[in-house]
């Protein structure tokens, strides 16, 4: 497969998993949080898609992981970037499954049990994400500015998975975190995907011609 081509197809799926994410997070996994039983007993269907839709991330993570692997094979850090993203997407595979077992829980205090696996084995996948993010400025380096977001998105998601778990009133920081980690993975991530669109693969397409 032409450079080109691999490099549409990653720009593809991380519009895809964009998408898919906020359904999952936004209208399902938030609505379970602040209404668990109303949610799980009257929107049950609306929950399944978005078990399928989080399946749907994991799925695409994997072929983003693939297709950046081709793009950027010489650089010697590309493999283990790419190990990094392979680990998350097995975690969160693994989180997953909490979601499905909350279907069939009667008690808020059952639900968000659930969700609690979910979000805490999750987070422990995001700590890898943020090591590939890292990897993934060092490899690219142009653009810089993306390159230079995606390396910070990288460390706040590694800093925010390491307060999660050392700070016993994390709450108390959680929208200073979640800012800090949205800003530079939604430009970073976002911007990427873009210029995979609709730069990525061209150069290496005009060598190999």
């Amino acid at each position: 497969m032409k450079s080109r081509n691999v490099s549409l197809l990653a720009g593809v799926s991380y519009l895809i998993i964009f998408f898919a994410a906020i359904f999952a997070n936004f209208f399902v996994l938030e609505s379970i949080l602040q209404a668990p039983v109303e949610t799980i007993q009257q929107n049950s269907l609306t929950v399944r898609f978005g078990i399928v839709a989080f399946l749907v991330t994991v799925l695409f993570d994997v072929v983003i992981a693939w297709a950046l692997f081709e793009l950027f094979k010489n650089h010697p850090l590309s493999r283990l970037s790419t190990y990094f993203r392979l680990m998350h997407a097995a975690i969160m595979g693994v989180a997953i499954f909490a979601l499905p077992l909350a279907l069939n829980k009667n008690t808020a205090e059952e639900i968000l049990y659930q969700a609690e696996i979910f979000n805490t084995i999750w987070l422990i996948g995001l700590f890898f994400f943020g090591m590939h993010l890292i990897l993934l400025g060092k490899i690219i380096k142009s653009p810089f500015v993306i390159s230079i977001f995606l390396m910070i998105a990288g460390a706040m998601y590694m800093i925010d998975t390491l307060a999660h778990f050392l700070l016993e009133d994390y709450a108390s920081y959680a929208t200073i975190m979640l800012t800090l980690v949205a800003v530079p993975s939604i430009f970073g991530e976002m911007a990427f995907a873009v210029w995979l669109l609709v730069k990525g693969g061209k150069s290496e397409t005009v060598r190999m011609k």
